[in-house]
């Protein structure tokens, strides 16, 4: 059966690369650190100031590609590229970026080539009045596949990949009055999945609706004490309201929520908290816009035309009590546990989260999460859920993103958010986890994560055949980065992904891949780079894609 071919391929591939992540574009032909001193430790910002990186680069590669499955084809294509990695830490600037834009110039292959592509991810910190207002703005542009095998850049040629796009900014504002604190934050946020060159549009006995574009708003306020302060307790109150408009069938998803709680200590490091409050939440959309024979109609971009006669139609509608009560532990400044556990989205909901840090070396992350979103939105939250002083995991062979970024007590990936490219809203429940080691020379992890996603359409529309219909989508990936001297270095890379659309007609679907490079500096800033890798989707009801490439490069960093 393909699965199990594929699970014990993805066994193969962790054995070979039984490794797992790190930081400033890893796997890239960066050799010299400037954020590492003669003892190969990484530098802190205590010990050296305030950190700049900034590295520009302009990059020239010829690529093979072998199609292994399905038939036996060659091609290759040269690809011309630039792009920069930065990073800042600093009192009023946090931040970390990656952003590539490449030609891919065709030789061979009508598939392949004569395209241009931008990949990158980024978040920053703006303290505009320090430790009172600051401004948070992050992005992503990533390639991933339109067929379920949702790693961003995970075999990124063909007519089943989409360029996809999502971009949010926003104020967060804090201040102490007496024994009061104040809280209060704002993010919009845009998402765009371009379409791949031939849409799945089906009839509507199943309704694969691509993605279009969504837009986010997110407001929330707090008002407090802690313990000690007005009360031996601490307590608050607050709200939020959460809005996304998507494109596909003018769906709307709408969340307020009015909430107090209350902090009761149990030991300097431990503390009980719960809540109770109130909930609206509403999706709704418009039906399909038909032709005279009632059939769908479906727009030049393959996505369903929304009907603007149609009257708006609730598919999801829950009001009422909420609560929860949970912990929280802190016996030090490198370990913080958060947890919770009560009702929500009418029914009960767990989140949570736990960072470790038991050496300047080692991060052990692990987040749980539960919400109603879109497509869009999901992704805007993972985003603003990134460190902030971080480096990307990148594919060796392609250049393009894996997902997963590294930061200095935090390390994340956006992978869970792109699931399937369906424009339908979700409840989402998830859980993702990260393992790191910083050895100075060498740097290695391992992300996964899992989420299962409820799919909501209003009865009557061309929505309601997926409505109830699970989906869930299992990843993980892994790298490996060595510095070999101060001009040479190799790395690896590694992920298998597995997606389950909750439909017999189109049963498990799966990738899985490994890649490794080496680089060396020729002089002063120039350095050459070979790579090679095997990358495959696999199809459970259709035909599977496997591939072997490898890459010539050379780079210039200025």
């Amino acid at each position: 059966m393909h699965i199990v071919r594929l699970l014990l391929t993805a066994a193969s591939v962790a054995a070979l690369h039984a490794a797992p992540v790190a930081a400033q574009t890893i796997g890239a032909e960066s050799v010299v650190d400037e954020n590492v001193d003669g003892d190969g430790e990484v530098a802190s910002q205590g010990r050296s100031g305030p950190r700049y990186s900034v590295q520009p680069y302009i990059e020239a590669q010829q690529v093979a590609l072998y199609q292994i499955r399905p038939g036996d084809d060659f091609a290759t294509y040269s690809v011309l590229a630039a792009g920069v990695d930065m990073t800042a830490a600093t009192r009023r600037v946090q931040g970390g970026l990656s952003l590539r834009y490449e030609r891919r110039i065709r030789w061979d292959d009508e598939n392949i080539g004569d395209s241009d592509t931008l990949s990158g991810i980024g978040r920053a910190a703006i303290a505009v009045v320090p430790d009172t207002l600051q401004v948070e703005v992050g992005g992503l542009a990533a390639r991933t596949r339109a067929d379920g095998v949702s790693i961003p850049g995970q075999l990124d040629i063909g007519d089943r990949v989409s360029q996809i796009y999502s971009v949010y900014v926003g104020p967060s504002f804090q201040t102490q009055v007496d024994d009061v604190s104040v809280q209060a934050s704002y993010r919009a946020g845009y998402s765009k999945v371009e379409s791949p060159g031939v849409v799945v549009a089906p009839d509507a006995s199943d309704p694969l609706d691509l993605f279009d574009e969504s837009y986010t708003h997110q407001a929330s306020a707090r008002v407090g004490s802690a313990p000690g302060g007005v009360l031996p307790v601490g307590v608050g109150v607050g709200g939020s309201y959460y809005r996304e408009d998507v494109s596909n069938l003018d769906q709307r998803v709408e969340d307020i929520r009015l909430r107090a709680d209350v902090t009761v200590p149990v030991s300097p490091t431990l503390a009980v908290v719960a809540g109770a409050g109130y909930e609206q939440v509403e999706v709704s959309g418009r039906d399909v816009l038909r032709d005279d024979t009632g059939a769908p109609v479906i727009g030049a971009d393959g996505r369903y035309q929304a009907d603007p006669a149609s009257p708006r139609l609730v598919a999801y509608d829950v009001e009422g009590v909420i609560y929860d009560v949970g912990v929280l532990w802190k016996p030090s400044r490198r370990t913080a546990l958060q947890a919770s556990i009560g009702k929500k989205y009418g029914s009960l909901s767990v989140t949570g989260s736990f960072s470790w840090q038991p050496s300047a070396r080692t991060l052990i992350n692990v987040s749980v999460y539960d919400q109603v979103t879109g497509f869009g939105g999901g992704l805007v939250n993972s985003l603003a859920a990134l460190p902030t002083n971080f480096g990307v995991v990148r594919n060796p062979v392609t250049g393009e993103l894996t997902g997963c970024v590294v930061g200095e007590g935090n390390a994340n990936c956006v992978n869970a958010a792109f699931g399937n490219l369906r424009s339908a809203a979700y409840r989402a429940r998830g859980v993702s986890a990260s393992y790191n080691l910083d050895f100075g020379t060498a740097q290695t992890g391992i992300a996964a994560g899992y989420e299962r996603r409820e799919l909501i359409g209003a009865d009557g529309t061309i929505l309601e055949p997926i409505a109830g219909i699970v989906d869930e989508n299992y990843f993980t990936t892994a790298y490996y980065n060595q510095r070999i001297d101060r001009r040479s270095g190799f790395s690896a890379n590694a992920y298998l992904s597995i997606f389950d659309s909750g439909r017999p007609e189109v049963g498990l679907n799966g990738g899985v891949g490994a890649q490794a490079s080496y680089y060396r500096e020729l002089i002063d800033n120039l350095s050459a780079t070979a790579a090679v890798g095997i990358d495959g989707a696999e199809f459970e009801n259709t035909v599977d894609i496997w591939t072997a490439s490898a890459r010539l490069g050379l780079r210039y960093t200025f």
